[in-house]
């Protein structure tokens, strides 16, 4: 039986061997890969910083890479004219490098080559063949290392994004709450309901992956109602909670709606954190046995008339 650590052992063996990173020269050019790094790296932070010089030490942080193993490949470099390297003006001690002009042209060759490669790899893909794979590496990339990725973006819901959000709150709920299968029922009446004359969604993205979600829905005359919260694990500490919340009372507001309202569970701490910062109030609370759980369900209210962006 195939285990998670085969399957991604799998795929880096076919990854590595569909983008040649073991071939001696990548990408048909005089450099290896730990070269071409190396060259990137520099590159990328001329385009980042007003200075064109990164210390050894900050390159090797960044790589991950040993240091007499970093020293050879740089040695390398500096032979062929593409570095310089220096003493640090301010410390002696450390050493810095920068591209050269013939460096720079190096890195932009190898850019341009790396960009036509990836391009054929997509030009037989649909567009939402494209889509899946742009998200499943971002999502690849955001579970197993916790720097935040970015940009961040909210969009109204599209094609496939209501199934998205039915199935992402059934498998993460009982992941994280233990919730049995009536609670993804239930999320899947609520978008059963939905209503697109009346009714709104928008999905967080990061890095064009989806990574968040709320609904709008209007239940009664000049009254709308947040719900379906959903911010995914790898995404959290990034403000994409407040900001699709926001997105919710922004339109209610918008809609000539005098009050915006929500029901949710005490056990939901960080999305209860968010309505109350956002300006709602606990209005009632009653316990239930739901989802297999025993619970307190609580109902909460915004009052829009007495709340305004400049006060969020």
């Amino acid at each position: 039986m195939t285990t998670d650590v085969d399957a991604l052992r799998s795929f880096n063996r076919r990854w590595t061997a569909v983008l040649g990173l073991l071939d001696r020269h990548l990408l048909d050019s005089p450099y290896s890969l730990p070269e071409a790094r190396v060259l990137y790296e520099l590159a990328a932070a001329e385009r980042t910083s007003r200075s064109t010089d990164v210390e050894l030490l900050s390159l090797r942080r960044r790589l991950g890479i040993d240091a007499s193993f970093l020293t050879r490949v740089t040695g390398r470099l500096e032979r062929a004219g593409l570095i310089d390297i220096s003493a640090s003006p301010t410390d002696g001690r450390r050493r810095q490098i920068r591209l050269t002009p013939a460096g720079r042209a190096a890195a932009a060759d190898l850019d341009e080559r790396s960009t036509g490669q990836i391009a054929r790899l997509l030009d037989p893909l649909s567009a939402d063949q494209r889509r899946v794979l742009a998200e499943s590496t971002t999502l690849a990339a955001a579970l197993v290392d916790a720097t935040p990725t970015t940009p961040i973006a909210l969009r109204p819901h599209g094609p496939g994004d209501l199934g998205w959000i039915v199935q992402r709150h059934g498998a993460l709920y009982a992941d994280e709450y233990g919730w049995d299968g009536t609670f993804e029922t239930l999320v899947a009446t609520i978008v059963g309901r939905f209503d697109a004359t009346t009714d709104r969604a928008w999905i967080a993205e990061v890095a064009g992956a989806r990574a968040g979600s709320v609904m709008y829905c209007r239940p009664a005359e000049r009254t709308g109602q947040l719900r379906l919260l959903l911010v995914e694990p790898w995404a959290r500490g990034l403000g994409l909670g407040r900001r699709l919340v926001d997105a919710c009372i922004d339109h209610a507001r918008s809609r000539g709606d005098t009050s915006l309202v929500l029901w949710t569970n005490d056990v939901l701490v960080a999305a209860r954190a968010i309505y109350q910062a956002a300006g709602f109030e606990l209005v009632a609370e009653e316990s239930h046995h739901s989802f297999g759980h025993d619970l307190v369900g609580q109902d909460w209210r915004l009052d829009l008339r007495a709340s305004s962006p400049s006060a969020r």
